[in-house]
């Protein structure tokens, strides 16, 4: 996104590139690993006589599912989306709006890949990255996720505060209109205001609390700092998806064992 005076506000999505050479480390390592499995497997069983054509079939699905969707769902949702390609690539995959995917979007990215990786064999998702702005497959379209290139995308800084002057009036207010592209864009103005001169960081400051006050209701009060609203509005929302996260994982983690 450009804002103001030709200025790019947006974390850099992975090129085409770094997608292609992270998913062949994966995915080789993925199918390098089914394989040894299901040699050893072969072997094991080799002299068995007592393993019936059912329960044959039950292990070999087990133990595909396991190589296809199971370690890659446990290693995306650990890692904050990384895997072992991302993570030599420099790259990660985060939600449209630049936070942290959650066990949802890692399951609908793993869950399509089976069909436009394996059964494809990528030629659906080469298209689709190719076809979208952000070099999105189709798992990162429905899912609402893009891969970023974490390397060049942002240094480290320090997470945004909450101005203690705003902090009431932040804990009242309705944020829930503020969208997920603006939010990013806010989020990384704020990471780089001393990049900017001054008068450059003043109107993009102005600026984008003009657009962020119209998501946001009540206004803030009189007089407050361009950047110090934009400031509380998303530490306010980052809190709150936080707990919202945290809430998410709790239920979760209570409904897997219904499910064993």
């Amino acid at each position: 996104m450009v804002i103001g005076e030709a200025v790019a506000l947006e974390v850099v999505p992975a090129s085409l590139g770094s997608r292609l050479l992270s998913g062949i480390i994966d995915y080789g390592t993925m199918l390098v690993g089914l394989v040894l499995s299901l040699a050893t497997f072969s072997l094991a069983v080799e002299n068995d006589y007592s393993m019936t054509t059912a329960r044959l079939a039950a292990v070999l699905s087990l133990v595909v599912f396991t190589w296809l969707v199971g370690l890659p769902l446990l290693i995306e949702s650990a890692s904050n989306g990384r895997s072992l390609g991302r993570l030599v690539m420099g790259t990660r995959v985060v939600r449209d709006d630049g936070g942290s995917v959650r066990l949802r979007h890692s399951l609908v990215r793993v869950l399509l890949s089976v069909i436009e990786v394996w059964f494809t064999q990528g030629v659906l998702c080469l298209i689709m990255c190719v076809a979208t702005r952000r070099n999105k497959r189709l798992g990162d379209v429905l899912a609402g996720t893009y891969v970023i290139q974490e390397r060049a995308a942002a240094r480290r800084t320090a997470p945004v505060l909450m101005p203690p002057e705003l902090a009431a009036w932040a804990r009242q207010a309705d944020i829930r209109g503020l969208p997920g592209h603006l939010a990013l864009v806010v989020r990384t103005f704020l990471s780089r205001t001393t990049s900017f001169q001054p008068a450059v960081r003043a109107h993009l400051a102005t600026e984008l609390a003009a657009q962020v006050a119209t998501c946001v209701s009540p206004p803030p009060p009189p007089r407050t700092h361009p950047e110090r609203f934009l400031a509380a509005v998303l530490a306010e929302r980052r809190d709150r998806e936080l707990l919202m996260e945290l809430q998410e994982r709790q239920a979760e983690e209570e409904a897997v064992p219904s499910l064993l």
